[in-house]
């Protein structure tokens, strides 16, 4: 027996130490990469992400929902998939996406406004990211923390197979910093707005490095018995018809903005469905030449245009419209709209772009002489590791 529990233990520590190296492989061959200068928006055309607004076209969205899988061994194993999309739909939302962690869930699919959607990471830092338009789950992560290379690497693959990529709830255990949002490139959105952390900050920290990237507002429920955790937050999408395919392309081009429900704590079903079918509507965001006009269909507490680093600009109050005048030095221009009742939203910013595409910018580049190095120092540590443990043994012997 006791031959049986050595033999059981060699075997358990081989598995961990193969572990072990795997993962070192992983983080050794992680590229290195030159990052590109921030520089603010600029240019004498402004992108309107809002041109040609219907105001009867809005539907409410949520990609962050957790529910039992992989044997319900990840949070979210009271929710099953069927009970996600009853709740979800008696309180009014249409696009209901099950971020399932490194798993497609396919429950919905069967119905038009279906968005294949999984939630990709698995490290200790919550470096996660919530993806959009899924054909393929990515296994590759730095599970040990991140520096700003795994970051982007993790990013880089990422877009090859899914239509959107945004950052997950990036205050959340700090697993992203708002400086990192000045460097990376490569991904289309933040998840500001999250069950657990907001990260306003981290948003104007990329808008003013001159990075389009917009939002993603979610829930991010684990326990949807639990009604607090249900209709916070919403990601509000305008689009033709309530197709998976159309409310992407209206992602794609920030024809949305995040939604904070503000919801009393102890609400019932009933009461957040009545709640929110009553929520106040965007009509309007129209650009007259340089003058910026909002309109609600409620009279809101205020209404603030926020610009280059996270500066409130200009603030109205106790209207249900505003204007702003784009001044040439304004990169860009973000509204948020505070309702009496504190339902908040934060819209898509305004931004000046040349002739070029408001949303291509530089991207990272790997550095293929430090990259090399890197994995050639690697290699030539595997190597002495190896002839020190075979001599070692040899003398054993």
């Amino acid at each position: 027996m006791r031959y049986f529990i050595r033999f059981i233990g060699r075997l358990l520590l081989y598995f961990i130490l193969l572990l072990l190296f795997l993962v070192a492989i992983q983080y050794a061959t992680c590229p290195i990469y030159d990052f590109p200068e921030p520089e603010p928006f600029s240019g004498d055309k402004i992108y309107n992400p809002y041109e040609n607004l219907d105001q009867n076209d809005w539907y409410l969205g949520n990609f962050q929902i957790q529910a039992k899988a992989w044997g319900g061994i990840t949070d979210g194993r009271k929710n099953s998939s069927e009970y996600v999309y009853e709740i979800y739909g008696k309180i009014g939302y249409t696009a209901i996406g099950i971020s399932d962690y490194q798993k497609i869930n396919k429950y919905g699919i069967r119905f038009d406004s279906y968005i294949p959607v999984y939630e990709h990471g698995y490290g200790v830092k919550k470096n996660h990211q919530v993806l959009l338009g899924s054909r393929k789950v990515l296994w590759r992560d730095y599970p040990f923390g991140q520096n700003i290379n795994h970051k982007q690497h993790i990013l880089n693959l990422l877009r090859k197979n899914n239509d959107l990529v945004y950052i997950a709830h990036p205050y959340f255990v700090h697993g992203y910093a708002p400086d990192d949002m000045r460097l990376l490139t490569n991904y289309d959105g933040i998840e500001v707005l999250n069950g657990f952390r907001i990260s306003i900050d981290h948003w104007d920290a990329a808008l003013s490095s001159g990075k389009y990237v917009t939002i993603l507002s979610d829930d991010d429920a684990h326990d949807i018995s639990n009604l607090d955790e249900v209709g916070r937050f919403s990601t509000m999408i305008s689009a033709a018809k309530p197709k998976g395919e159309l409310m992407v392309l209206s992602l794609q081009r920030g024809n949305s903005f995040g939604a904070d429900l503000a919801r009393p704590p102890g609400e019932t079903l009933g009461e957040k469905a009545e709640r929110i079918k009553n929520l106040p509507v965007l009509q309007n965001v129209d650009l007259n030449n340089d003058t910026l006009f909002v309109k609600v269909s409620k009279q809101a507490s205020e209404i603030r245009f926020v610009g280059q680093e996270g500066k409130v600009l200009k603030t109205t109050n106790n209207r249900s419209s505003a204007s702003y005048m784009f001044e040439p030095k304004d990169s860009y221009i973000r509204v948020e709209i505070i309702f009496p009742d504190q339902v908040r939203y934060l819209l898509n910013p305004l931004v000046r772009y040349h002739d070029n595409n408001p949303f291509d910018s530089n991207t990272a580049t790997v550095n293929k002489f430090k990259t090399s190095v890197q994995r050639l120092l690697f290699a030539l540590f595997v190597f002495v590791l190896i002839i020190y443990l075979r001599r070692r043994r040899r003398r054993k012997k």
